[in-house]
């Protein structure tokens, strides 16, 4: 089991990290945040993502999705990619990663699974 810190860390050393996020999706608050790219307020993301997290819920419940989990939503942009994981476990229901991406740096599926693996991994 990885502890926060050592999480963010690890989101960031995948290829094209720009930067990393938990988020508390009951209240939109980042519980800790990573990267150093002038391009993204990691706290506004943040924020901004969690309205995104609670309509896919709220779908996932009109639809009667009962039996299925969001394992991730990907944004694509132009020139990034934005992956969001709620996590899974015990523990961790009620957050979610973000990681932004430089899109022509990385590699989606490689991020995909390592962003898998440190959720799988973190200890909250």
């Amino acid at each position: 089991m990885a502890n926060l810190e050592m999480s963010l860390k690890e989101a960031m050393s995948i290829e094209g990290a720009m930067g990393v996020a938990l988020v508390d999706y009951s209240s939109g608050m980042a519980l800790g945040t990573l990267g150093d790219s002038a391009e993204i307020d990691l706290n506004v993301a943040a924020a901004a993502n969690t309205d995104l997290v609670r309509a896919k819920m709220r779908t996932m419940e009109m639809l009667n999705l009962h039996n299925n989990d969001i394992e991730d939503i990907l944004i694509s942009l132009t020139s990034q990619y934005h992956l969001i994981r709620p996590l899974t476990t015990q523990t961790g229901r009620g957050l979610f990663l973000y990681l932004a991406l430089n899109r022509t740096r990385s590699n989606l599926a490689m991020a995909r699974h390592q962003l898998k693996r440190i959720e799988a991994a973190l200890e909250v």
